[in-house]
């Protein structure tokens, strides 16, 4: 497995081997001992899977009293996958990091706990898979404007295509969010 750094601390790029022939192909997505020799040594509680439409953006999310480590990968179709840093007092607080997650690249991104994270489906359809280090918390669950000019992201898909929740869509701009709600760097 290769491990790569991405421009946010802490969050990482990983390239399982995948073993392919005229019949498709094989990958282990995920095994503890190779991923914690490899440096990731968390634990997983729970798996994930969203299955989605082109143009739905799903975030940003986090959960502040309960926060999720997640290892996020594509399992068919492509997504534009976002993670953001919240931590208060990071030198990289409000900075993105952005990438296409795709079933042909096998891709998956660490996004450690702290972060707020999204995708928008660019494909005509996508299957979208999960890990997280700890459940889901409905209590603790918050997000930020998708849109949020100060973190500027450059989504792949028109406003006017974007699907989102309507939960999503009332999400504040991280400027608005009180400290209380913000992870810090402890």
């Amino acid at each position: 497995m290769k491990i790569i750094e991405t421009s946010l601390p802490g969050v990482l790029l990983l390239k399982p081997k995948v073993f392919g022939d005229y019949r498709g192909y094989f990958q282990e997505t995920f095994h503890s001992q190779r991923y914690r020799d490899a440096g990731l040594n968390v634990n997983f509680v729970q798996d994930n899977h969203s299955r989605s439409r082109r143009g739905v953006c799903r975030g940003l999310h986090y959960q502040i009293t309960h926060p999720q480590g997640k290892l996020v990968m594509v399992m068919r179709g492509e997504v534009f996958d976002v993670v953001v840093d919240i931590r208060r007092g990071s030198d990289t607080f409000g900075e993105s990091f952005c990438m296409l997650l795709n079933d042909k690249d096998n891709y998956q991104i660490y996004v450690p706990p702290g972060f707020a994270h999204g995708f928008c489906v660019v494909s005509d359809e996508v299957d979208f898979v999960y890990k997280c280090t700890d459940y889901y918390h409905l209590e603790s669950e918050r997000g930020i404007a998708w849109n949020d000019p100060a973190i500027n992201i450059n989504w792949p898909i028109n406003e006017s295509e974007m699907l989102l929740s309507e939960k999503d869509r009332k999400n504040p701009l991280l400027q608005n969010i009180p400290d209380t709600d913000l992870p810090s760097l402890t």
